[in-house]
């Protein structure tokens, strides 16, 4: 049966999240340079999808990964981890700085800004899933990055939680080209609605 996008993503009940667009994820300075790479393409759909969100009135929120600069607190339990810690600089003790979106993703004030400081889930101990709930969202578009972790756990938490899920195959980026491919087909798609960004921009301007 085919998919109808238009109310399946209707803005009184959608909300798109963008996961971890941020300078030091896939900026030029990103300390995950393969990511960045792969995401050349990906920063200016989600910049589109969140601007055509914004004029169509659905909700647009940013999940982003912070971290304190001591480490206290952090997460040590994956290999993930202990690979990102060894590229950060180290600091004194103190909270998180704010994370620093990609130039190229166009936040704007009225955007919800939810940090993210322990897991690898946008949905994880966030505060997110009650921002949206409190806000009537029952539909989520993920964007970002990336397939390998974040996004793909963000969209079997979303279905965990009863959310109907949509994700864009190119706002969304990972490593290994053929093996992002093969996620998005093989386990998002029977867990989400897998559209473009083109399509799903029409479908906020029917």
């Amino acid at each position: 049966m085919p998919i109808d996008l238009v109310a399946l993503a209707a803005p009184d009940h959608t909300a798109i999240v963008t996961i971890e667009v941020q300078a030091d994820v896939v900026g030029e300075d990103s300390i995950l340079p393969d990511l960045a790479a792969a995401s050349q393409t990906m920063v200016p759909n989600v910049a589109a999808l969140c601007r055509a969100a914004r004029a169509a009135g659905v909700l647009v929120a940013h999940g982003t990964a912070e971290f304190r600069p001591d480490g206290l607190g952090g997460n040590t339990n994956a290999r993930l981890f202990a690979a990102t810690a060894k590229r950060r600089d180290r600091g004194n003790p103190g909270p998180a700085p704010k994370a620093v979106h990609h130039p190229g993703l166009g936040v704007e004030p009225a955007d919800l800004v939810v940090p993210r400081t322990q897991g690898i889930s946008a949905l994880h101990d966030t505060g997110l899933d009650q921002a949206l709930r409190n806000e009537g969202i029952t539909t989520l578009v993920v964007t970002g990055v990336s397939v390998n972790v974040a996004v793909t756990c963000t969209v079997m938490e979303a279905v965990n939680l009863g959310y109907q899920v949509i994700v864009p195959r190119d706002a969304v980026a990972g490593v290994g080209a053929d093996y992002v491919e093969a996620v998005l087909d093989n386990t998002i798609a029977l867990l989400a609605t897998l559209t473009t960004t083109a399509d799903l921009i029409a479908a906020w301007n029917p």
